[in-house]
């Protein structure tokens, strides 16, 4: 078990950073990488050798071969983001859109339509938002964000849908109600991880 903790905010203090750091500690002893994208200046832009390769189904551009590598040693994928306009920031949508490519995270043709191919992968979901959960709620932000997400990225590609845990009031004058949300948020996700981390492997079945 290997899991790969993605993270986007360019404020290494903010609260998104503290998520990580405190999910980062509640997943040890297991195996975790964490993936700064601001840090390490991934480029998010998709240029037109990313829209060949996608065409193409290979030739990607090293930058991105390198995050295929990075995810292809991972059995869970956490991505810890700050929600903004009820969606995930620019830097990881782009990180999605260069990385999350035909031939690689899918296969997809005319002829025999769409292959999925993220089965071993399980991706959890930590977003932080402003707002709180009542909000969210009422007008349908929730949803809306999980149906993005979850149906239109992870279950397009095969992978598992693992847990999704929000931050909620995370720039509230009171602290007190982000840390409840904080705390939450991470003891769900690790519990979900760990618990596939104990699960017994299936034995083969003879053939």
């Amino acid at each position: 078990m290997h899991t790969l903790l993605v993270a986007t905010n360019p404020d290494p203090r903010s609260l998104t950073h503290h998520v990580v750091e405190r999910l980062e500690a509640a997943l040890h002893p297991g195996s975790v990488e964490v993936a700064d994208l601001s840090k390490e200046q991934f480029n998010p832009t998709f240029t037109l050798a990313d829209r060949r390769a996608y065409h193409e189904a290979g030739g990607y551009p090293p930058d991105v071969v390198r995050e295929h590598r990075r995810l292809e040693r991972a059995t869970d994928l956490v991505l810890v983001f700050p929600v903004y306009w009820w969606s995930m920031p620019a830097l990881l949508k782009g990180w999605i859109d260069r990385v999350f490519v035909n031939g690689w995270a899918f296969e997809y043709s005319p002829t025999s339509g769409l292959q999925p191919k993220l089965q071993g992968l399980t991706t959890h979901l930590l977003p932080i938002a402003g707002d709180d959960s009542a909000a969210f709620e009422r007008r349908g932000y929730r949803e809306a964000l999980r149906t993005q997400i979850e149906r239109g990225i992870i279950d397009y590609c095969g992978s598992r849908r693992g847990a999704t845990a929000f931050v909620y009031e995370s720039e509230q004058p009171s602290s007190e109600a982000t840390a409840r949300s904080v705390d939450n948020a991470v003891r769900l996700v690790s519990e979900a991880v760990h618990a596939r981390a104990a699960a017994p492997t299936p034995t083969p079945t003879p053939s």
